[in-house]
């Protein structure tokens, strides 16, 4: 017998009301780049084209921002929490 396995996608299991979490957990992670990869994730999952859709922005553009080589625009990223529904808020 022959055990075949897939890879898994932990972000491919995320509800949407999971997602808030998911995001905080990579924000307060010491190298800022999880975060951006955890929200390049994210927005994978939901759908690139949908996403470009809600926020104005272009489709190749958002793959560009989460393909590794370059930093996202805060704008891209601050769209892109608002479509997903993500609130971020700053505390002491």
């Amino acid at each position: 017998m022959v055990l075949k396995l897939t890879p898994l996608n932990p972000v491919e299991m995320l509800r949407d009301d999971e997602i808030a979490s998911f995001l905080t957990e990579a924000y307060q992670d010491d190298d800022p780049a999880v975060f951006i990869i955890a929200l390049g994730d994210v927005v994978k999952h939901r759908g690139v084209a949908e996403l470009a859709r809600q926020t104005g922005l272009n489709r190749e553009s958002l793959y560009k921002a989460f393909n590794g080589k370059v930093q996202p625009r805060w704008d891209t990223v601050h769209r892109l929490l608002k479509a997903l529904g993500v609130k971020l808020a700053v505390a002491v």
